[in-house]
């Protein structure tokens, strides 16, 4: 049995750097395959079913099971999914790929980050940080290797889904000793989120957050390309630095973020991010369009990660169970945004549903302020506490 923390360690990155891949396969290759986007809103739905379904069953799983099995499964099916993905023309088919997929990269966002824990205990925090960047690598990666490949998306998955199996083959005969622990399950965890107001608060947030962030990603060439005329290559550009605004915003949230001003940040980066993203689908020349691309990335990335600090950061004493719940927000905002999207842009245009997202952005920024009085008093409760 393979037993070296390092070489898990870098294969739980690897796992993250495919996570990136899945969610981002849609809007790297949707022109390519010739995608409506009514069907891209569909596939991003139905891939976070899975991935919100996964994400409830393994993370309590890694608690009670060897987590290197559950990985194992994870990345069996991944691989699996990527191999099948419109290998056949049948929307139905593919709906299934996509279920599959989202439950692969929904067990690699469950039992990662607990494996780091378990086998790092010294510097968490720099593991787990590192283990999320690897998740917005992948994404970039993805979309640069397919300009690579001259588009050839089918090559490019191909080789993502034997790399994956390779990773689930390497979990199968791996086998890490880790501390067992007891942890309440979520049909316990939800009256907590019931009850607790500031919880509640920030798991709508986070919703509004996750759900500009994945299916922008997946709408960025679809929207290039049909109403701004950009071709393949170009189309690709913009994801490109979209990708790199928020590989960039996560990197400057930890060097300057204020603990005290993070609910103030929080605020601003949603209203920066309405006033971007409004800028972006009014304006119709290229230069201003791929500077608000680009600053669009950086407000939408720093909102899921300011959200899960300051979780933490107002329920020091239960930070795993609150950040649980907060992080079932990730694949809820990757069903309903693209839900409604689907909907509006079939009934109305593909023009008038891209106006959701900078009125996600404005509803994130108001859920926030007018409940800002609920989540400052929890945090006056903590400060209370440690000045007992």
């Amino acid at each position: 049995m393979l037993k070296s923390r390092g070489l898990l360690t870098a294969t739980v990155f690897l796992s993250m750097f495919f996570l990136g891949v899945g969610i981002t396969i849609i809007g790297a290759a949707a022109r390519n395959i010739g995608l409506s986007p009514f069907q891209i809103g569909l596939l991003i739905a139905v891939q976070n079913i899975g991935f919100m379904a996964a994400l409830m069953v393994s993370g309590p799983l890694s608690d009670t099971h060897d987590k290197t099995k559950i990985l194992f499964m994870g990345s069996l099916l991944l691989s699996l999914s990527f191999f099948a993905f419109y290998l056949k023309e049948a929307f139905s088919l593919n709906l299934m790929a996509m279920l599959s997929m989202g439950m692969g990269i929904g067990t690699y966002e469950g039992v990662t980050d607990p494996l780091l824990l378990d086998i790092h205990r010294e510097r968490e925090g720099l593991f787990i940080s590192v283990n999320h960047f690897f998740v917005t690598f992948g994404c970039l990666m993805i979309t640069v290797y397919l300009l690579f490949l001259q588009m050839n998306w089918r090559q490019a998955i191909n080789q993502a889904a034997l790399i994956v199996l390779l990773l689930a083959l390497f979990f199968l005969f791996s086998n890490v000793k880790t501390e067992k622990k007891t942890v309440e399950p979520f049909p316990v965890r939800l009256p907590f989120l019931m009850r607790q107001k500031a919880v509640r608060v920030l798991f709508l947030a986070t919703i509004c957050a996750s759900g500009l962030e994945m299916v922008l990603i997946g709408m960025m060439t679809t929207f290039l390309m049909e109403l701004r005329g950009h071709s393949q290559v170009t189309s690709k550009v913009g994801l490109i630095l979209f990708l790199s605004g928020i590989g960039l915003g996560r990197l400057l949230v930890g060097f300057f973020t204020r603990r005290d001003r993070i609910l103030e940040l929080i605020m601003m980066l949603f209203g920066l991010s309405a006033a971007f993203l409004s800028g972006l689908f009014f304006v119709r020349n290229d230069f201003p369009t791929y500077a608000l691309i680009l600053m669009s990335g950086i407000a939408i990335s720093a909102l899921f990660p300011l959200l899960i600090a300051y979780g933490g950061i107002l329920y020091e004493k239960t930070p795993g169970t609150v950040l649980g719940i907060i992080k079932l927000a990730l694949p809820m905002g990757g069903i309903l945004l693209p839900l409604a999207l689907s909907f509006i842009s079939k009934h109305a245009s593909l023009e008038v549903s891209l106006w959701v997202f900078p009125a996600i952005a404005l509803v994130g920024f108001l859920i926030l302020f007018l409940n800002r009085k609920i989540l400052q008093g929890q945090a006056s409760v903590i400060r209370e506490s440690k000045g007992q």
